[in-house]
């Protein structure tokens, strides 16, 4: 018997359409009211997370950074510092330390990690409170986790209702570009 590959898509959309649907759109708003805030304030934003959550940072950097106006730096794509951290140190302190250079008081910085509990990640929101930094995540309940640590870390948690690790990730950049888009429409863009 050969593998039914409508099955498994129509599985797969379906998943997604129901965490379209049930995701804390009061959440949301509270991630665009924090990037509202910090452009407001002249701050940055700062981003970080490990693998496909490294690769929204990436991407939304570059979409905030120029449709915006608002300094977004993901610290995912500084390979220099990044190795360095983890070479000279640990692997656990490649956002925290990045962070301990860059982000100043006042500043927000966003978390993405679909399990809530990488230590890189859990250790840079650390830093970032430390340095008085407003903090949010983008998690999910990946095996049933509820967002992990982050979650009762942040200032603004968004826990994407699914344990499918494709579908957190699917979700982090749709709430980025929704956050993104709602900014541009506040404006008049």
């Amino acid at each position: 018997m050969g593998f039914d590959f409508e099955s498994f898509a129509e599985g797969y959309l379906a998943d997604l359409g129901r965490t379209l649907v049930e995701v804390s759109r009061t959440d949301i708003e509270a991630l665009y009211q924090e990037l509202a805030d910090v452009g407001s304030r002249g701050g940055s934003v700062h981003m970080i997370g490990n693998g496909g959550s490294a690769a929204t940072p990436s991407h939304s950097a570059g979409d905030w950074s120029k449709e915006l106006g608002i300094r977004t730096i993901a610290h995912t794509d500084n390979i220099s510092s990044f190795t360095a951290w983890a070479n000279d140190t640990d692997y656990s302190n490649v956002f925290a330390g990045q962070l301990a250079t860059f982000a100043k008081a006042g500043d927000l910085v966003i978390a993405y990690s679909g399990s809530g509990n990488s230590p890189n990640v859990v250790n840079g929101i650390a830093a970032a409170k430390q340095a008085g930094c407003r903090t949010a995540a983008v998690t999910g309940d990946y095996n049933g986790g509820a967002g992990g640590k982050l979650a009762e870390m942040v200032d603004v948690a968004i826990v994407v209702p699914t344990t499918s690790m494709e579908r957190i990730e699917d979700m982090q950049l749709i709430i980025n570009h929704i956050v993104k888009e709602a900014m541009k429409a506040q404006r008049g863009q």
